[in-house]
């Protein structure tokens, strides 16, 4: 399988922000930001593999800036490290003003993407490479950031074994049974 340069699978996305995605302070739903996030991380991966793709994980996504109704947001995408079956995916967000052209970087987010074969279970992708300073970086960086998403995973699934599929408060319930 042979390596891919990391603007490869360059994805680029703008939508304009219009009244039904918004809150009622006029600003993005921060879930309907986080779907466009996946959405071009998904393509981005796709890109990259060539093959169908599924999220494993999101990094912490942080709001920095308000995005508001009328802006356009624009979201920039790139896998900057694989690992066997999954790439991590870097997703910048631009919120623009298209009356003054004032703009910001209003999040950044990393995504773990995982190829899925015909088989439908996980299948090897292409190795990336960094080419510009900025890929280098991030490219760098990631092994360390796929450790602490390793970490996190195993926390999570901790944390979901000791409540279970139960309400911890099913067994004494207010209710006198459990309510579901």
């Amino acid at each position: 399988m042979e390596s891919k340069p990391s603007v490869a699978s360059l994805t680029v996305k703008t939508s304009h922000v219009l009244p039904p995605d918004t809150n009622g302070h006029g600003t993005l739903f921060g879930g309907e930001l986080m779907a466009h996030i996946d959405d071009v991380a998904a393509i981005s991966a796709t890109r990259h593999a060539r093959k169908p793709v599924v999220t494993a994980s999101t990094d912490s996504v942080d709001f920095l800036h308000p995005v508001k109704e009328g802006d356009t947001i624009c979201l920039e995408a790139f896998v900057t490290w694989t690992h066997n079956t999954s790439m991590e995916v870097f997703v910048k967000a631009v919120t623009e003003n298209l009356l003054t052209g004032d703009r910001k970087v209003c999040t950044t987010a990393f995504l773990t993407m995982v190829a899925i074969g015909e088989d439908k279970r996980p299948t090897t992708v292409p190795s990336v490479y960094p080419e510009s300073e900025e890929e280098k970086l991030l490219h760098e960086g990631a092994p360390e950031r796929a450790a602490l998403r390793k970490e996190r995973r195993k926390q999570s699934k901790q944390v979901a074994n000791s409540f279970g599929t139960n309400f911890p408060w099913n067994e004494k319930s207010r209710f006198g049974k459990n309510p579901f």
